[in-house]
């Protein structure tokens, strides 16, 4: 049974997302607050996404995502959000969230969302080293098998999708990749959501791994078209 978390503080929104939820297969942990959250993450060790509103009596959403990711590089994450600024959306994205959904929201595109986590996290743990176990692009090396990266020697934590973001830069030294080439890539054609989504990543991987993330060398930007990986 595909299992998911759903924090929301508001009984009639949660039901909602829940009921639907459990018509399209997936078992459903539910929490109001974010330490009732936490608690229900430590009691269920094997939910794969949770969705996480972030406006909350407590803890908000984006410090739930941020203890989420804490400890787990691993699990899906969509923020759902009433409101409509922009910074929410990149806030919620920078603290580590895969995927963002505004209410309000249909059940299919809340699904629709959902479903495409669930399977490109599958994808990810199934999928069969190529030929290269291994790509090196000094100081980086982004192991396949394992899903690392390593710059000089030293373990950098990713998100599965920072991971697949990476792979695909390494994977293509000094092409520009369009923003459209990269969400195709990585979240797949069926991908409801904005392209924005491909600059709030790329900038979350610069804080990692650039040694001035305001000057970047490693992921340059390719004006008006999308960003380069410089070998």
């Amino acid at each position: 049974m595909k299992k998911i978390l759903v924090l929301e503080d508001e009984d009639n929104i949660r039901s909602f997302v829940v009921i639907n939820l459990k018509r399209a297969g997936y078992e459903t942990i539910e929490a109001a607050t974010g330490e009732e959250a936490m608690e229900q993450l430590q009691n269920n060790p094997d939910i794969r996404v949770a969705l996480l509103d972030i406006m909350l009596p407590d803890i908000d959403g984006f410090e739930v995502c941020r203890r989420i990711r804490a400890s787990n590089m691993k699990m899906g994450i969509i923020m759902l959000t009433a409101r409509t600024q922009e910074m929410d959306k990149v806030t919620g994205l920078m603290t580590g969230a895969d995927d963002y959904v505004t209410k309000p929201f249909s059940p299919a595109e809340l699904t629709a969302r959902v479903d495409a986590l669930y399977r490109r996290l599958g994808e990810a743990e199934e999928e069969a080293p190529a030929e290269a176990e291994e790509i090196s692009s000094p100081p980086f090396l982004l192991n396949i098998r394992n899903r690392t990266l390593e710059k000089n020697g030293e373990r950098i934590r990713l998100t599965q999708v920072e991971f697949n973001v990476m792979k695909l830069f390494m994977s293509n030294p000094d092409k520009a990749l369009s923003r459209e080439e990269i969400l195709e890539n990585v979240w797949g054609r069926d991908y409801f959501g904005e392209v924005k989504i491909v600059d709030v990543n790329v900038r979350r991987l610069r804080v990692k791994i650039e040694d001035d993330p305001q000057n970047p060398t490693y992921i340059t930007t390719v004006w008006g078209y999308g960003y380069k990986w410089s070998a």
